[in-house]
């Protein structure tokens, strides 16, 4: 069996039940998807813990002047809001390497010095233009998100659907020669699998249509059920070797209670795996 897919080991170190018995027998026994598979799982318990809470510094009064003076903001929130209680605090001049002393000037002059004088009608102008490319930012970064999501969920999705593992051309019968079908077996990731048919061109008759997988030697079948219409599709019972049971058949079955293969075949085809 061939290494599984590095998305089926992602889902799988998140908890997800995506592999078949076959898939978790192979994890179980494969170096190199273990490896995979235990660096994922680190991961997602990396990434999923908390980090531990620890003090923060605090910044000192100059950030809150730069920050101050980039917003345009006005007087009304010239002082620091990080300073603590009680302690008078100012935003320093940008160029002041000092901290906060007991000499500190008042807010109104702190803000003269780290503000340069501008018209007073310019400062929502320049707000307004922030805004607005901050507006632009979080647009194409909400846009980014949504494309990589997408892109994610295909590529996942795509890698769990089912995938044909064989298909054949169901020939007709000399009886019913304007006959043609096709058929073609699909397996899940949790291994189940269908057999979906087709069938065309049969002659019109009062019988029943069913759908038989027959063991190429010819000296047994299984009844997959009746099929109704041009197209239709069976669940294949657990167990089934295919690679013995590949001929595909659909005949017409009197309503007489006889379960056997009445003989009366309209196409049939050997399947081919993929």
């Amino acid at each position: 069996m061939s290494h599984l897919d590095p998305e089926q080991l992602a889902l799988l170190a998140m908890g997800e039940p995506v592999a078949s018995e076959a898939e978790r027998a192979h994890l179980a026994s494969c170096p190199a998807c273990t490896a995979e598979m235990t660096q994922l799982t680190h991961a997602v318990v990396v990434g999923r813990s908390t980090m531990d809470e620890a003090d923060l510094d605090t910044p000192p009064a100059r950030v809150w002047g730069r920050i101050h003076d980039e917003l345009g903001l006005g007087e009304a929130v010239v002082a620091d809001p990080l300073a603590p209680a009680g302690v008078a605090s100012t935003a320093e001049p940008a160029d002041d390497p000092d901290a906060l002393s007991e000499g500190a000037p008042d807010p109104a002059a702190a803000a003269a010095e780290i503000a340069p004088a501008r018209p007073a009608e310019a400062a929502p102008d320049r707000r307004r233009r922030r805004s607005a490319r901050r507006l632009w930012v979080l647009a194409a970064s909400l846009v980014l998100v949504a494309v990589v999501g997408a892109g994610a969920w295909v590529g996942i999705s795509s890698s769990l659907a089912p995938v044909s593992i064989a298909s054949a051309s169901l020939d007709a019968f000399p009886s019913h020669p304007t006959a043609v079908g096709t058929a073609e077996i699909d397996e899940s990731r949790d291994g189940e699998r269908t057999l979906t048919v087709t069938l065309e061109g049969d002659a019109e008759s009062d019988d029943y249509r069913e759908v038989w997988l027959i063991r190429n030697d010819g000296q047994a079948l299984i009844s997959l059920g009746v099929l109704e219409g041009a197209a239709g599709s069976f669940p294949i019972p657990a167990g089934i070797d295919l690679t013995e049971y590949d001929l595909v058949d659909i005949s017409f079955e009197p309503i007489d209670g006889d379960p056997n293969h009445s003989g009366d075949s309209i196409v049939r085809g050997q399947l081919s795996f993929a």
